[in-house]
């Protein structure tokens, strides 16, 4: 979707300012979010691209004004009020008021706490064979989903050229909307700075990014 998150290209949010030093967390709730993401999603409450998909709904008011981890938990409550495991009245009131939805993969022990932080493994079988080769000119189709989608804005419509082939891997637009896996080839695709930021862009750089297969077309 054509959201706020969508950064890549846009003016007038200054440098990056990395913190020295950063820690992992900053409060201790926010480790808390944390937990409570992974474990829900471990449970099938959801997967890894609708909770991506959730927080890029976030109001751009909301988005721009949140930290990393609250935009987690703004989209962690709202993904569960949507999906019947909460309600708003609960969430106001601090406290279930309902017996808890059923959760697909039941409790956790102390024993899987590991599997549950580590990320989960996207790559599948083919479908199909690969459409494009190394050193193939490509094209990033100009489309504009209303739902989630790894394509950024600032190369549609551009061409650059294959450098990796991935192989294929869960299709995260199909995903995020709970369609199926739908799995895809999955390419690095490198572009010119210029062709990218127009003539005024730095003749030496180059911009790669990782693109599924259904979002580019033979140049």
């Amino acid at each position: 979707m054509n959201g706020v998150h969508d950064m890549g290209g846009m003016d007038g949010f200054g440098k990056v300012e990395p913190e020295p030093n950063e820690p992992m967390f900053h409060e201790e709730w926010e480790s808390r979010v944390l937990a409570m993401v992974r474990a829900m999603g471990a449970a099938g409450a959801f997967n890894i691209d609708t909770s991506r998909f959730y927080r890029e709904t976030l109001p751009p008011h909301v988005y721009l004004s949140s930290s990393y981890y609250k935009k987690w938990f703004l989209g962690l409550e709202e993904m569960l009020i949507e999906k019947g495991y909460l309600t708003r009245e609960e969430v106001a009131a601090g406290h279930a008021m309902q017996p808890a939805k059923a959760l697909k993969h039941g409790k956790f022990d102390l024993t899987q706490v590991e599997r549950i932080m580590v990320r989960g493994k996207f790559a599948r079988p083919a479908p199909a064979a690969a459409k494009f080769n190394i050193g193939d000119r490509v094209r990033a189709k100009n489309i504009h989903p209303a739902t989630h989608t790894r394509l950024p804005r600032y190369v549609r419509g551009h061409v650059g050229v294959v450098e990796l082939n991935h192989g294929c891997h869960v299709f995260p637009d199909s995903a995020a909307m709970e369609l199926g896996e739908n799995p895809q080839w999955l390419y690095t695709v490198v572009f010119e700075g210029r062709d990218l930021w127009g003539e005024d862009g730095d003749p030496t750089l180059k911009v790669s990014i990782d693109a599924f297969e259904p979002y580019l077309d033979p140049a």
